[in-house]
């Protein structure tokens, strides 16, 4: 048939068959005529009709379409009586249940749906392959889906691609009739010149959109998070080509693994052989269930078997009605002559009808049949004509009742046009049956490039990374923001940013914004609540932060974190457990009472003393030792002992010898400080020391942070 408009088309099954919006049939017709969206497609489209970079179809005014060569195999036993039929929605005309497909369609294009309590995604299948199961399980009805999967390797894509799974992974998948297929673009090698070489995606997974795939890849090469990656190009014509550009001693294998693991280049399609399964009471009707590959292609066999039976019920009806007439015809074929001289002598067609039933013993069929015979048939080379059909419509009358006693007869029909369909439709598989067994395994840090950086976190809670900081005092902060902590490492390490609701958040170095500016708000990075903000950090580089493992299991490590709340507690803790980078939640360190938050957080390497203040100018000095060590975020043991209600810690600091001293601002603007040489090192508990008769403390002042010098 010559191409129709989509508009017509879709206006037809909108009047006669489905009366819902013209978008979602006209998305549907689209769809089936898409080559990257079907196995098979079922509609030979005329026009745009949408591509894999997601490019919508032109509008339906201007495309046409008609029914593809594979849609004879759906549809050419539909007017055979081989299928139930029920009215349509307005009951005007009626329409097929299910169509009379000799093509396996369920697995071979596949299927996905969602309903009330189930759904299906059924992956597509080679057809090929899915007509030897259907042979051999003809041959064999004992096979199970897992002695099947010699002959159906796999789902077989549109978009071709790799798929990963291992024999076993497939066999489990089509024996419980879900799982995963893990699906990968294919890739080669392009040339190498003195600046770079060149590597070509060929294909791309199953339902990817391949302009987005491309803008995630260029997002990768644009925030420098894959160094070897220089460039990416879509050199596509009906073929897929992606070309990356890379520098030129860069590993394509770890590049592409990289790709595979944060671009949809890799993807997995979720499988669920969910059918509608015949019900013995209603045929309209079906009944969910999840199936295996046996039972699908034990279905579609049974259904071939029966649209067969009554394909071939429905031609010896007819033969049956078509030999009553021509038996007609040879009966009365001598005396036409006295038919003519009935006919002219007659009073009308009903007058002779009756006389000639009357005369020869004819019914109405063949009286009719008679007296609608053109003048051009009563030659006498006719009569031979008659015999002879009559002959062969006896013969294949007896050859059909053979057959429908002979229910192995009729499997062999079955097996003839499974291998007929399977020689003029089947192709070879467009995806690939690899697997990941044995690839080399790259973590995160094959791919970051290391070098020396230095993290600034101010503390409003602005957070940037430079290369290098040779003036903490100039570096660019917010008006009325100080700088909390420098934190110099390499890229390959983490820092950790503790906040006054006592949580850990850790991030790698790399993934810090670079900036020369303010930086960037650390809820960009991480999940703050209402309230929280950073009030410690520490760079947790090896060089710089020393070993926070312990020696043995059981033992403190050598180097800890200790953490002061503002209602006067204390506690020492791992920092090994926030050494990898966090979830955007952060992992939990402490626990506050309620009211109470931490006020900081420092490092401790052995030999400290924690000097901590009070709003009511008292002062502890204690040894860090004292504070109890916990292996859980806890609330810990009593530091200072607050003198009222109203009173709480203002800060603290980790003292290594005299020279650390911790300066505080007085109610009255001066300043005081407070360090080991001026006061007494006491035990963990008490009041303090009172350092003011009159006033207060109001806060704890922070220096400006020294940068450390890791570079030896």
């Amino acid at each position: 048939a010559k191409h129709r408009k989509c508009a017509k088309v879709v206006g037809d099954v909108m009047g006669n068959y489905h009366p819902h919006g013209d978008a979602a049939l006209y998305e549907t017709l689209v769809r089936m005529a898409q080559p990257f969206s079907l196995r098979y497609p079922v509609v030979d489209g005329s026009g745009n009709f949408g591509s894999l970079d997601g490019d919508g179809a032109a509008a339906m005014r201007y495309t046409e379409c008609r029914l593809a060569r594979i849609s004879d195999e759906l549809l050419s036993e539909i007017e055979q009586t081989t299928v139930p039929f029920r009215p349509n929605y307005d009951g005007t005309r009626t329409e097929p249940v299910v169509l009379p497909s000799r093509i396996p369609n369920l697995l071979v294009n596949g299927a996905t749906g969602i309903a009330v309590g189930m759904a299906t995604n059924i992956p597509p299948h080679n057809l090929t392959e899915v007509c030897t199961a259907l042979v051999k399980l003809l041959d064999n009805p004992d096979l199970t889906s897992v002695q099947l999967c010699r002959y159906v390797k796999g789902p077989d894509f549109p978009t071709g691609g790799q798929m990963l799974n291992s024999a076993e992974e497939l066999k489990q998948i089509y024996k419980t009739g879900s799982g995963a297929v893990r699906l990968r673009a294919t890739w080669e090698e392009g040339p190498v010149t003195r600046s770079g070489k060149t590597i070509y995606i060929t294909s791309v997974p199953y339902t990817i959109n391949k302009s987005t795939l491309v803008e995630r890849i260029a997002e990768v090469a644009l925030s420098r998070k894959l160094p070897p990656l220089v460039d990416v190009r879509d050199l596509s014509t009906e073929d897929v080509r992606i070309a990356l550009e890379l520098k030129k001693d860069s590993d394509e294998k770890m590049v592409m693994a990289y790709l595979f693991k944060h671009t949809p280049l890799q993807t997995s399609f979720v499988v669920n052989l969910t059918c509608l399964e015949p019900t013995e009471a209603n045929v309209e009707v079906g009944r969910p269930k999840r199936m295996d590959l046996h039972e699908m292609l034990w279905h579609f066999l049974h259904f071939r078997l029966e649209v067969v039976t009554r394909r071939l019920e429905h031609e010896l009806e007819a033969l049956k009605k078509r030999i009553h007439i021509l038996e007609g015809f040879e009966k009365v074929f001598d005396a036409l002559d006295e038919i003519l001289k009935i006919v002219r002598k007659s009073e009308g067609k009903q007058d002779a009808a009756a006389q000639i039933i009357k005369r020869f013993g004819l019914d109405g069929d063949q009286t009719d049949a008679i007296l609608e015979l053109k003048i051009y048939r009563l030659a006498r080379l006719e009569i031979l004509i008659i015999r002879k059909e009559l002959e062969e419509k006896r013969r294949r009358t007896r050859q059909i009742n053979t057959l429908l006693k002979d229910e192995g007869s009729r499997w062999d029909i079955v097996r003839v046009e499974i291998e007929e369909i399977q020689k003029k439709y089947g192709d070879p598989r467009r995806t690939a049956i690899a697997s990941d067994e044995g690839e080399a395994e790259y973590s995160a840090e094959d791919f970051i490039v290391e070098e020396d950086n230095v993290v600034l976190v101010s503390r409003d809670g602005w957070v940037k990374r430079q290369k290098e900081v040779k003036d903490v005092a100039s570096t660019r902060v917010r008006e009325g923001d100080a700088v909390l902590a420098v934190l110099p490492g390499s890229t390959r390490a983490s820092v950790v940013f503790f906040s006054n609701f006592g949580v850990a958040y850790t991030a790698r170095i790399t993934d810090i914004p670079a900036s020369t500016g303010y930086g960037e708000p650390i809820q960009r990075l991480f999940k703050l609540r209402d309230g929280e903000r950073i009030v410690g950090a520490l760079s947790l580089d090896p060089r710089v932060v020393g070993q926070v493992a312990a020696k043995k299991e059981g033992a403190e490590p050598p180097v800890q974190g200790v953490a002061v709340t503002s209602d006067g507690y204390s506690l020492r803790f791992s920092l090994q457990p926030v050494v990898e980078p966090s979830t955007r939640a952060g992992r939990r360190f402490a626990r506050t009472a309620e009211g109470a938050e931490v006020v900081g957080v420092a490092r401790l390497a052995g030999g400290e003393v924690l000097i901590a203040a009070t709003r009511e100018a008292r002062a502890i000095l204690t040894r860090a030792d004292e504070v109890n060590f916990l292996s859980g975020p806890g609330r810990g043991v009593l530091l200072i002992k607050l003198s009222s209600p109203t009173d709480r810690v203002l800060g603290f600091i980790a003292s290594t010898g005299d020279r650390d001293l911790m300066t505080v601002e007085t109610s009255r603007g001066a300043e005081q400080t407070i360090s080991t040489a001026k006061y007494e090192v006491t035990g963990r508990g008490g009041k303090g020391r009172e350092l003011l008769q009159r006033g207060q403390f109001t806060r704890v002042i922070v220096g400006v942070p020294e940068v450390t010098d890791i570079s030896s």
